[in-house]
């Protein structure tokens, strides 16, 4: 028994070696702890401001008067109702914000997925991949601009491309949306979205929110309702911004998409500066051209195509209601 374990054996525990290792230990985890802690602190910093992190170096906005919409402070949207869009080249996901009239006359997507099917695809969000991909193939870059944004159409069908998209939208529905399909289609890094009503002043203007309706939502109230009488109206004041008060000079604008249900020519006023630039740097434009509409918020398509004719802008044509404008 002579290795056996003596009951009566001092330990020595404060060794020299034994410190040492004691202290080593102490000071790695200390530096782990530090650095865990700073990584978490970096993270939660980035994560909790808007989707697109890098946009004040991205596009140098100084002293900007609107800030990006934040989607990480929005308030999630609930139940969230999203598919991919059936019939384009480059495949993208949006959600709903409005569903119907559960449970007796849902949206008629929400009846496609009862059935299996993606959902519809949007006329617009075919027409921006075909222009965009046209405009790549040329060697062009530059942003596109969604004016009237609603869930995200166009925006998506230009950022799942690689374009980087500026989105303006002021119904809080709608950019909730927007903001699911920013998560769904990974294209934070693309996406800037504007809680604002494009228009050719800055201040506030009364907006008229159609309840079941949100995408005929409109500046004018008649305008609202002129296709849905029956849906319920709320009133409410949203944000307005001029288009030059946003996007630099500096700044290449490929495409721009302008849908506000009547108040096109107001938008378009507000951008001025940006469709004066020469031919080969002024945006494709696109923009919806209902005279009902137009003339519901005092404008005509006619006094539209003078504003524009005078900018340069000279070869219009319709393609069901909306204007395509080239220089």
């Amino acid at each position: 028994m002579a290795n056996a374990w003596k009951k009566d054996r001092s330990i020595k525990i404060a060794t020299p070696k034994t410190l040492f290792l004691l202290f080593s230990t102490s000071l790695l985890l200390l530096t782990f702890f530090y650095l865990f802690s700073h990584t978490t602190t970096t993270t939660t910093t980035t994560t909790s401001s808007n989707p697109n992190p890098n946009f004040h170096s991205l596009i140098n906005l100084p002293n900007s008067l609107i800030q990006p919409f934040d989607c990480y402070k929005s308030p999630q949207s609930h139940p969230v109702i999203a598919n991919l869009v059936e019939g384009v080249k480059y495949p993208f996901l949006y959600s709903l914000s409005d569903f119907g009239s559960l449970p007796d006359k849902p949206h008629k997507n929400i009846v496609r997925i009862l059935k299996g099917k993606l959902f519809r695809r949007p006329d617009i969000s075919a027409t921006v991949q075909e222009l965009l991909e046209k405009m790549k193939g040329e060697g062009k870059t530059g942003i596109f601009v969604d004016v009237g944004a609603n869930v995200g159409m166009a925006t998506f069908a230009a950022a799942v491309m690689g374009f980087r998209v500026f989105a303006f939208e002021p119904v809080l529905e709608n950019l909730q949306s927007i903001c699911n399909g920013i998560y769904f289609n990974r294209v934070g890094d693309l996406v800037t979205v504007f809680e604002a009503a494009t228009s050719d002043r800055v201040g506030n203007i009364t907006f008229h929110k159609l309840v079941g309706r949100l995408d005929n939502s409109a500046v004018s109230a008649t305008g609202a309702k002129l296709a849905f009488k029956s849906n319920e109206e709320i009133e409410l004041q949203v944000r307005s911004i001029p288009l030059d008060q946003v996007i630099p000079d500096e700044e290449p604008v490929l495409l721009l998409k302008i849908d506000v249900q009547g108040w096109e020519y107001h938008v378009l006023k507000g951008a001025k500066k940006l469709l004066s630039r020469k031919k080969g740097e002024a945006p494709y434009l696109i923009y919806e051209e209902d005279e009902r509409l137009l003339q519901a918020s005092n404008s005509t398509s006619k006094e539209i195509r003078k504003f524009l004719h005078g900018l340069g802008y000279t070869h219009c044509r319709l393609q069901g209601t909306d204007a395509h404008c080239t220089k």
